[in-house]
């Protein structure tokens, strides 16, 4: 790793702070003064700044229970983005693992470990997430039994080439229904009732791959995953 990286890696520094830390001399790498941000530095090796020995930060892992009129953004837009919800050093370095429409509520992932997001996010991962889902038309009997065998054997979505991968349905009452998907194609939910002529009027995530919302989250409350949690990805 770069050293200003590093540095910035182990504190609340900038990468501009960094920069003049360095040229101060005041960073050693191994008893060795150090002021080219760019020198790698080796494994194992002992990185000290004005007296004090930096130690890289490990990766954060959470939990939230997002919000509606929430956006999966580092940066606002129409909406704000739901890290506004974290009380966290270098918030700005974390990213969504997995986002969620602004209107859609429910779990959401958030880490700095890119390897970790991705074995979420792969297409090829398979990631099974679980929605629970409220709809404009009640099914019924029939139309349920139908729905749900479309879903299983997949559904042609508009625009795509291709049918879905096969999906669950279990039913709750007439109008809730908690589905279970293993891709994550844009406005998928919606966009598979749509296909068989109904609509989402609500939207909700309660999993992903084994990782269950906490129930004593309340809307914009996070926690820290665990070790069992954060090893499902791992």
């Amino acid at each position: 790793m770069r050293l200003d990286k590093y540095i910035c890696k182990s504190s609340e520094l900038t990468r501009n702070e960094a920069k003049k830390l360095l040229k101060s001399g005041e960073v050693t790498v191994d008893g060795e003064v150090i002021k080219n941000g760019a020198f790698k530095v080796p494994e194992g090796a002992e990185v000290i700044s004005s007296g004090q020995v930096l130690s890289l930060l490990g990766h954060r892992y959470i939990m939230m229970n997002k919000p509606q009129d929430t956006i999966c953004s580092n940066v606002d837009e129409v909406h704000p983005s739901l890290l506004h919800f974290l009380d966290v050093d270098r918030a700005f370095e974390l990213h969504i693992a997995g986002r969620l429409d602004a209107d859609t509520t429910g779990l959401v992932l958030i880490t700095d470990d890119g390897q970790w997001s991705h074995n979420i996010t792969s297409p090829k991962k398979h990631c099974e997430k679980t929605y629970r889902v409220w709809l404009e038309q009640p099914l019924i009997e029939q139309d349920l039994d139908e729905t749900t065998e479309q879903f299983k054997n997949g559904v042609q979505l508009n625009g795509e080439n291709g049918l879905t991968l096969p999906a669950t349905l279990v039913a709750v009452d007439e109008t809730e229904m908690l589905l279970t998907i293993t891709e994550g194609k844009y406005h998928q939910v919606k966009r598979m009732f749509a296909a068989v002529g109904n609509k989402v009027i609500g939207l909700h995530r309660e999993s992903i791959g084994g990782i269950v919302l906490d129930d004593d989250l309340m809307m914009g409350e996070w926690r820290d995953l665990t070790e069992q949690e954060i090893a499902k990805f791992s």
